[in-house]
C-alpha cells in the first residue's frame, strides 16, 4: 500500500497541507467499466467537497 497518497484538490474534505490525502481509503473508478488505459479515464471516488 501507498505510504503517502497525494492530492492536489484542496477543497476536498480529505485534503491536508503538502497536498497529501488523509482519506482513510481511497476509492478510484473506471469511466469505461472495469478497465482503463490512462489516468484520464478513471475518476476518484472518495472526493468530498469541503463543508
Amino acid at each position: 500500500m501507498a505510504k503517502d497518497v497525494m492530492c492536489e484538490v484542496n477543497n476536498c474534505t480529505y485534503w491536508d497541507s503538502g497536498n497529501k490525502c488523509n482519506a482513510k481509503a481511497i476509492y478510484v473508478v473506471s469511466k469505461k467499466g472495469n478497465h482503463a488505459s490512462t489516468s484520464e479515464e478513471t475518476d476518484c471516488k472518495t472526493f468530498e467537497p469541503e463543508a
